[in-house]
């Protein structure tokens, strides 16, 4: 008897291929790229990326396009190209590297604040 491999290779789903856009100018909008991408072929999603604190574009976003076709003639076509007055730059997007985790605040060295530095040894009851 064989391995069951129901299912496997059964869907036929068009593959996305996620791309970069850096350089972009904080006027840029993600409709704007939609309507520049549309040019290369079929738009899944373009997103620009907001900064929490100050709620401005970070100058970069993502565009998906359906295939890998589409993605590399819009790298072709908009790699360098000026838009809204910045020279954008156009290509493949790679994977989101992990970053360490913050703990937030300050770090004082396992100290924490206070401790019994600057108090002349007595020791506070807070």
């Amino acid at each position: 008897m064989g391995v069951s491999r129901k299912g496997v290779g059964t869907k036929q789903k068009f593959m996305t291929k996620k791309l970069y856009v850096g350089g972009l100018s904080y006027d840029t909008t993600e409709e704007t790229l939609k309507e520049l991408f549309s040019k290369a072929g079929t738009i899944e999603s373009a997103a620009i990326i907001i900064d929490k604190m100050s709620g401005r574009s970070k100058g970069f976003g993502f565009v998906e396009m359906s295939n890998e076709d589409e993605a590399k003639k819009a790298i072709e076509m908009l790699n360098g190209k000026e838009v809204d007055g910045r020279t954008i730059t156009v290509d493949e997007a790679r994977p989101q590297e992990s970053r360490p985790v913050r703990s937030g605040g300050f770090n004082r060295g396992g100290r924490g604040f206070g401790g019994d530095r600057g108090f002349g040894g007595r020791k506070r009851d807070w």
